[in-house]
Parts: structure tokens; sequence; C-alpha cells
């Protein structure tokens, strides 16, 4: 069983409850004496006529409408009934309307009273009233109820209804069925449309594409303003008459925004008809105003009949929607619209032209019962069940939606995460064939070539056992710088930097120069990668193999340290400064002026014959990051 059929069954449940609530618990209506015959005396006086003071008979309930539109005058209604017995225990008398007040009289004394216009109130009474009739104040025989029914002011007709007399208990149940649908009724309709449509009318303002949910909540306000006029029975009376313009307007204004609700839901959207239909609306509260309010009946007669046919064409509109769609859901709101329009027009009727309902149902117009009230809200609860529907559906829709997005994107970040990590592994493929590629152009450029050049010159005889040990030594040297500048257990400049001088101060010491060499790094934040770190110690290499074998120095200075993003090599000796141009220093510097630009930094040389000679290579630690290219004048292959 879905959570729809359970809603629904919940929903009749409480229809049902409210049903049985109200209905009328007596099982029997023989001891209620409904009284159906009266005469009428039309008279202001506070006290009922005299026995046999004559007056014109009638038949209740009737209403009395003055000629030429004029306000009625109140009338003292005479009944008369026989009772056999005298009745014990309470009873009373119930008359189902008296909407201008008045007084009740039974035999002779005053039973009642209900509040009439005054100076300081206008009432209208939509309600019921119930007087209790004490033990002992009913005889055997012949009685008179005699009750004056004033006429509400500013109406022009008077109604009166078939009173009934019965025991308290059974009356007190027909008046509070009553009480219920007549007033009950319209106090929870007058607070559910306010709150609906403060929330509604909410939603509408975040969301002022949804057009149907501002009509719905317009709709929803007007019709429990409407409402509030039947709950607030009581007004002064300098407000009675704008109590009234706000009636017309109210109900004009809700008709009116159901032709346009219906209209925008089945796709009609002319604004021609829309202004027409909106200025029809005004049309109502404008003629009460400027007619005057003494035009209440006239206005609410001529213009609420010309809203009858809008009602129609709203149905039939709707309907013929309902026959494009042809889906089952799509047919609540024309029958709801259908069941509102005939109680409209079962309202009108009752007020205007109750003579014709007389002879489809001849009780029925005099109770003067309004389904309009329970009509309206009918169809309320259908639009709002309707946008409901159209929410969760939306709701439903966004949501699977969102579900789709979720798959969708979760299959992107899993092909993205596939392919990083393709790629995250081509990379370090590619970072092991450049770092096998320095390698061997490494051996190739430095060990390959110092031992190709050896063997050449001892195949020719032009290398003596001095020159070989020396040419052998130089190899160890280079095969040695290169394992320490890229053994893959450390890839640590500092490191390699101490290495590399430990050996070569030993030399620089045999030759008779003594070495001081300083290391200003933080090995932290020094990101130098293994080729660059070996073209750096290639370059002190040079310079220190220059200083050993030309400049005749006693004393040689080193110093390695980084600042602002840049290393910087500085060799310093207090030699006899080999001038950059000559032929001896050519190769050489040309060999480490190459290296520094495979680095991206430069290769500075100050000499000077007394001073001695400085070089300084400056390296930018950003570019050494990633593999160097092969400078155009570099070492080449043998």
């Amino acid at each position: 069983m879905t959570w729809r059929v359970l809603a629904g069954l919940l929903f009749a449940g409480v229809a049902a409850f409210v049903l049985w609530l109200t209905a009328d618990p007596s099982t029997s209506s023989r001891d209620v004496r409904r009284i159906t015959q009266a005469v009428l005396h039309e008279s202001n006086d506070v006290v009922p006529p005299q026995a046999g003071s004559g007056g014109v008979p009638t038949a209740l309930p009737f209403s009395r409408h003055a000629p030429d539109g004029r306000a009625p005058q109140a009338v003292w209604v005479g009944m008369q009934f026989d009772l056999p017995d005298a009745p014990q225990g309470f009873q009373a008398v119930l008359l189902p309307y008296l909407y201008g007040g008045g007084q009740v009289w039974l035999d002779g004394a005053l039973l009642g009273e209900i509040p009439v216009t005054t100076d300081h109130a206008h009432v209208r009474w939509e309600r019921p009233h119930l007087l209790v009739v004490a033990p002992g104040r009913l005889h055997a025989g012949r009685n008179a109820l005699w009750v004056h029914a004033v006429p509400v002011d500013g109406e022009t007709a008077l109604h009166f209804p078939a009173a009934e007399l019965g025991p308290i208990a059974a009356l007190q149940a027909r008046h509070d069925t009553r009480f219920f649908w007549v007033h009950t009724m319209p106090d929870l309709t007058v607070g559910g449309c306010l709150i609906v449509a403060a929330f509604v009318l909410m939603i509408w303002w975040r969301l002022p594409e949804e057009v149907l949910y501002g009509w719905f909540g317009v709709a929803t306000l007007l019709w429990g303003l409407r409402t509030l006029t039947f709950v607030m029975e009581s007004v002064p009376p300098e407000r009675w008459s704008w109590w009234r313009l706000v009636y017309l307007a109210s109900t004009g204004g809700f008709i009116i925004v159901m032709a346009l609700f219906a209209a925008r839901l089945a796709g009609l959207r002319s604004r021609r008809a829309e202004r027409g239909l909106l200025v029809y609306w005004l049309i109502g509260p404008a003629w009460f105003l400027l007619a005057g309010f003494g035009s209440d009946a006239q206005v609410n007669r001529m213009w609420t009949a010309g809203l009858i046919p809008i009602g129609i064409g709203t149905v039939v509109v709707s309907f013929a929607a309902v026959w494009r769609q042809r889906t089952l859901a799509s047919l609540w709101l024309p029958l709801a619209l259908a069941v509102a329009t005939l109680s409209g027009v079962h309202d009108y009727l009752v007020v205007w032209n109750p003579e014709s309902l007389e002879r489809i149902a001849p009780d029925w117009a005099g109770q003067r019962l309004f389904l309009l009230h329970h009509g309206a809200n009918f169809l309320l609860v259908a639009m709002g069940v309707l946008l409901s529907t159209r929410f969760v559906r939306s709701v439903r829709e966004l949501r699977e939606l969102n579900e789709t997005l979720e798959t969708r994107i979760a299959d992107r970040e899993r092909a993205l995460a596939e392919n990083f990590d393709r790629v995250a592994e081509l990379e370090r493929r590619n970072a092991a064939s450049e770092e096998r590629k320095l390698i061997m152009r490494e051996i190739h450029d430095g060990l390959g070539s110092k031992l190709f050049t050896s063997l050449s010159r001892v195949e020719r005889g032009a290398m003596d056992k001095p020159e070989m040990a020396a040419a052998l030594r130089a190899c160890i040297s280079d095969m040695r710088l290169a394992l320490d500048a890229l053994a893959p257990d450390d890839h640590d400049l500092l490191t390699a930097f101490g290495d590399f001088m430990f050996r070569w101060q030993a030399e620089l010491q045999a030759a008779g120069m003594r070495c001081d060499w300083t290391m200003d790094v933080d090995a932290d934040d020094l990101p130098l990668p293994p080729h660059a770190t070996l073209q750096v110690l290639r370059v002190a290499q040079e310079a220190l193999t220059n200083v050993a074998k030309h400049s005749r120095a006693s004393r040689v200075e080193l110093s390695l340290s980084e600042r602002e993003g840049q290393l910087a090599l500085r060799i310093r000796d207090d030699g006899v400064g080999v001038a950059p141009g000559t032929a001896s220093s050519g190769r050489g510097l040309g060999n480490m002026r190459a290296r520094a630009e495979q680095l991206g930094g430069t290769l500075a040389v100050a000499a000077d014959p007394i001073a001695g000679t400085m070089v300084t290579l400056t390296v930018p630690l950003v570019a050494t990051v990633s593999a160097p290219k092969r400078p155009a004048g570099g070492p080449s292959p043998a």
C-alpha cells in the first residue's frame, strides 16, 4: 500500500469524523415541532401585539422585499401552537437565522433578546439562535410565540425562518450542527486561508517565475478576506459600508483569479482576455463607490450575476484542457471548479430567486444554507493539491537530476584520477628516461671522452706513464663527481659539494695551495635536482682545474650561498689572474658558460694580474627544477 493510498484514507477518515461530529445525533424528530404558519404585524413597538389584533397570515419561512429598493419595516411574527400536555424538562426555541436580531416573547413574557443594530454597532447575525425555555413556561393547550424581526440596516429584504420548538437536547444538536457549518467553518477558513496565502505568496516572492503559485496565493488571500466579512458579525456602523466593499471586491477578485489560474494551467494566455477580466473585477467596487453605499443590493445582484458566466467559462476551459491532456490527475481541478461554480449559482438563487429552488426542493431554500463557503474551500484544496503535486514532482525530478549529476561527476572524477595516474606514471618514466640520458651524456662527454682521448694517445705512443697515470686519476675523479651528484640515495647538493671539496682540498694542498670553503645554504629549501647538482659541480671542477694549472696561486676560497631564490657559487684565487680572452682559458670558460646557460643561469669572470681571478656562477633555483635543454654550444658526443 503506497503512501498516496494511506494519505487518501487519512483524509477520508478525518472528513468522516468531522461529519460524524457535526451530524444530528437524535434518532427521531417527532418531539420537535416545526412552525410553518404565522401572522405578521408591521411595527416597531417593543412589545408584541395584543391577542386578536389580526395581522397578515403568511407561511414560514418567508422573505419580504421592500418596493423600489427601500429598506423593509420591522415586523412582529406571531406563531401559535397547541400542546396536548405541558412538557417536562427544559425546552428550547431554535431560530436557524435572524440576521438583524430582535426579541422573542412566549405567552406574553420576554423569552430572549438578540442584539440589533444601534448607533454603536452594526450587526448581521449568520449564526443560529437557541433560546432556552424553562420548565413551566409552556402549558397544555394553545401557546403564543412572538418574534420581533428587525431587518439588517442597509439591506432591502427581511428573511425569517420556520421556528422549531422541542426538547433542548434535540434542538441543541441541530443548533450545533448549523453553527459549525455557518460559523465555525468560516472561522477555520479565514485562519487557514491567511496562513496558506502568506506561505504561498512568500514562495512566489522568492520565485516570481512561478505565476501559478502567485495566483493561488492571491485567490486564497481574497477568499480569506471574503469569508472574514461573514465571521465579523458586529462592526462599527461607520465601517459597515467599507466592509461590504471588501466583500464585493474579494468575491469578484476570487472568481477572476480562479479564471486566470485555470487559463494559465491550461496553457492559454491572452493579454486582452486577462485585462478584460481584471477590468470587470474593478467595475463592481467602482460602481459601489460611485453609486453610493446604499447601492449594495443593486450592485450585488447585477454585477455578481455577471460573474456566473465567467465561472462557467472557467469550467469549460478546464475541461477542454483535461480533454487535451487526458490524465486522471488533471480532472480534479475542473471537477472542483464545477462544484464551486454550482455552489455559487445555488447561493445566488437562494438570495435573489429562491422561488426557482422551491420548485426543485420545497424546504431547501428556506434553510438559507450557502454552499459557496464549502465549494470554494474544496476548490482551494484541489488547487493546493495540484500545486503540491507539481512541487513534489519538481523536487523528485531535481533529486533524480542531482543523483544523475553526482553519478556523472563521480565517473568523471574516476576518469580524471585514472588520467592523472597515467600522466604521473608517464612523467615518472620520462623523468627516469631523462636522468638516464643525462647520465649517458655525462659519461659520454666526460669520462668516455677522456678515456677515448687517452686511448688514442697511448696507441700513438704519445703518452708516457706519468701522463697516463694523471689521465686515469682525472677519469676516476670525474667518475666520483658523477657518482656523488647522481647518487639515488641522497640528491643533496650540500653532501655532494662537501665530498667534492674533501677530495679537491687534498689535491690543492698537495699543489701548495691553501683552500678555504664555506656554505650558506638551507638544505631543506633547496629544490635542486641531481642533474643541476652535477652541472654546478662540473663548473666548480673546471674552475679549480684552471686554478691548479694556470693561476700559480697560494690561496683559494670557495663559497656556496643562496639568496632570494638564486644559488651563487664563487671561486676566488690570489694568482696571476689569467684574462678571459687568452687561449689557455678560452675552452674551459666556454664549457663553464655552456653549463651555466644549461641551468638557466650566468657565469661571470673577474681577472686581475694583482688581485687574482674570481669566477661567479649564479643559478635561479626555480629554473633548475625542470630538466634543462641541451645548449647549442655545449659539448658534443664523440
